[in-house]
């Protein structure tokens, strides 16, 4: 379920705030590809600490591990979805760079049409079309793919009626 910006603000620290707000729409994409990167690690370092703090919780709720502080904790929802909303800024992030590397590996219609160009003019005036009328070579049969009928349709008619016959001859001794 997707955090609101209203418990994003309650949860996070005002650091943590301001670098998941770089994350969102408009910010993103002003930041460089160096920025970027940047972004990734910090809050991949911030949701790696929370993750660790809310696994920490846990640990003395079960009675795992000695309290951190003067007495164990009691709830770790606070941790976990702290974490949960800076997957989610981490996540927008990865998003955003793989957008950008499919953006750039793929040439744009300029770059392509001047390529063909470049093709075009190093091939020099290679026709492949005389410049006069020649014969054509006419017109060819072409051998049809169907299959052979083999079967006879007087034969199909006798066949059926036997076995007309047949049946009325087995119904008519039962």
């Amino acid at each position: 379920m997707a955090i609101s910006r209203k418990d994003e603000t309650r949860l996070l620290t005002q650091e943590e705030r301001e670098l998941v707000g770089e994350t969102r729409t408009p910010k993103l994409n002003a930041h460089s590809d160096a920025e970027l990167t940047r972004l990734v690690g910090l809050v991949r370092e911030r949701r790696k600490r929370a993750r660790d703090i809310a696994n920490r919780q846990g640990r003395e709720m079960r009675g795992k591990a000695p309290p951190a502080g003067t007495a164990p904790a009691t709830r770790s929802d606070g941790s976990q979805q702290k974490a949960q909303a800076l997957a989610s800024a981490l996540k927008r992030l990865n998003n955003e760079r793989i957008r950008r590397a499919k953006a750039s590996a793929k040439p744009s219609q300029v770059a392509i049409a001047r390529r063909a160009l470049r093709m075009k003019k190093a091939a020099g005036s290679l026709r492949t079309t005389p410049r006069h009328r020649t014969p054509g070579e006419g017109m060819h049969s072409v051998e049809s793919e169907r299959r052979e009928d083999l079967t006879r349709r007087d034969e199909v008619g006798r066949v059926t009626a036997f076995v007309a016959a047949a049946q009325a001859k087995k119904d008519a001794r039962e």
